[in-house]
């Protein structure tokens, strides 16, 4: 495995990514999303490392957070979440939902969501379960955690 240099540099682009307005989403009553997502650790190099996992988690949480004061004034039903998935880093992302013209799959659901499981403590600490709920799903291909606002957006 080959050392990954300049993390000072690169979790701070990354910090610098999520908290700018590097997303042009329409948040008007023209706007819609069909299962739009983005990874943010598209290269799966939060496998190698719990702590560089964590940081990626983190600025998931943070991109969301984001998202989130982004679509409060958005008429339309929505629904969003982060999806962290069990095997592959690269797999996690922040996704957002709405009706749309290209399928009729609003709402979302997810089948076998367990909203009474137990968080891991690698990043347990990381969600603010005040405002969050977090469910966990296995199929039998891949399973994860879904991690969705308590206030905003409709339910999965």
């Amino acid at each position: 495995m080959k050392k990954f240099r300049g993390k000072r540099r690169y979790f701070r682009n990354l910090s610098r990514e999520v908290s700018l307005d590097n997303y042009n989403l329409q948040f008007d009553n023209e706007g819609w999303f069909d299962l739009w997502h983005t990874h943010l650790d598209f290269s799966g190099i939060g496998n190698d490392s719990l702590k560089i996992r964590r940081e990626h988690i983190k600025a998931h949480l943070a991109l969301y957070k984001n998202l989130l004061k982004k679509l409060e004034p958005f008429e339309k039903p929505y629904q969003t979440w982060i999806h962290l998935d069990d095997e592959d880093a690269g797999t996690d992302a922040v996704f957002i939902h709405t009706p749309n013209p290209n399928e009729d799959n609003f709402p979302l659901k997810v089948e076998n969501l367990n909203w009474n499981c137990t968080i891991p403590t690698s990043f347990k600490d990381l969600i603010n379960l005040e405002e969050n709920n977090v469910a966990y799903y296995k199929s039998e291909s891949e399973g994860g955690y879904i991690i969705q606002s308590k206030h905003q957006g409709i339910k999965l």
